[in-house]
């Protein structure tokens, strides 16, 4: 039980690689697929993030910064079942820094560049933005994953392949509350036709979610599961549906996949994000 000024003695600690690039990299790294990790690195906890990817045979390049790594922290309280999030403020990041990893994901051969996570202090909001257009010129293919000022100046600037706001982010998006499946579903179709991104996949928790792209829209009504945890899921979605649609798949397709890769998140305790052989089972037994 989780009660103000005692000391809570804890059990069964992990640490994992984590943020949402490096969530999307290690569940993608999972499926087979052919990844590389660019990310800002500073300080101790830097030095600790680097060894976790190198434990996880993860290829990376590391962009060195003076402040330290965020380290956040998911607690799971036994008594309730409830899950505790603290996410601290992160490092301040200067503009040589940041603009050091512009260039590094210029200059990676990767066809495609997901780009998931909010950014640091330091950061201006049109860092995606930044992106999309070379890589379009480069006939490279933007994913983004990401929320507030940062997701509204890349729409505004648009060239993104693929957009997964959550359906939280997307209502911030559009300064307005979206009530239903078809609600977001017109939503999501209005910025297809515009040009803004070729598909938007609105996730909606355990209610599912909406894919828009040129073909048309779909929706699913989610999977009720038991929830051991939520973190990670946005990032495993994420992940499994890139690989379904580098598979070959329809976007249809793949965006099932990620529903089955999401659901397969939540069943998974702690931040060690789904398994391949577990989104494959949930896959099969999809609505």
């Amino acid at each position: 039980m989780v009660s103000a000024t005692r000391k809570i003695r804890t059990s069964g600690e992990r640490y994992d690689p984590g943020g949402g690039g490096l969530n999307v990299a290690r569940v993608l790294h999972r499926l087979g697929v052919p990844v590389e990790a660019i990310y800002l690195s500073g300080g101790p906890t830097g030095a600790l993030l680097d060894q976790l990817l190198d434990a996880a045979g993860l290829p990376r390049r590391a962009i060195p910064i003076h402040d330290h790594t965020r380290m956040s922290l998911a607690v799971y309280e036994r008594s309730t079942g409830h899950e505790y999030r603290f996410v601290p403020e992160g490092p301040l990041v200067a503009e040589e820094e940041w603009r050091a990893l512009l260039g590094a994901c210029f200059a990676s051969p990767a066809e495609w560049v997901i780009a998931s996570g909010s950014l640091p202090r330091g950061v201006p909001d049109d860092f995606f933005a930044r992106l999309a257009a070379p890589l379009v010129a480069l006939d490279r293919k933007l994913v983004l994953d990401t929320s507030g000022a940062a997701l509204k100046a890349a729409f505004a600037a648009g060239g993104i392949h693929l957009a997964k706001p959550s359906v939280g982010e997307f209502e911030s998006l559009l300064d307005r509350k979206l009530t239903s499946h078809g609600e977001v579903a017109e939503a999501a179709e209005a910025l297809v036709k515009a040009g803004k991104a070729g598909m938007i996949a609105v996730t909606m928790g355990e209610q599912g979610g909406v894919l828009a792209w040129e073909g048309g829209v779909v929706t699913h009504p989610g999977v009720h599961a038991v929830a051991r945890s939520t973190t990670g899921a946005g990032d495993s979605f994420l992940a499994a549906m890139v690989d379904g649609l580098l598979r070959g798949e329809d976007p249809p397709q793949a965006f099932r996949r990620g529903i089955a890769a999401g659901t397969a998140a939540v069943l998974t305790p702690g931040t060690d994000l789904c398994q391949p052989e577990e989104i494959e089972r949930v896959l099969k037994n999809l609505p």
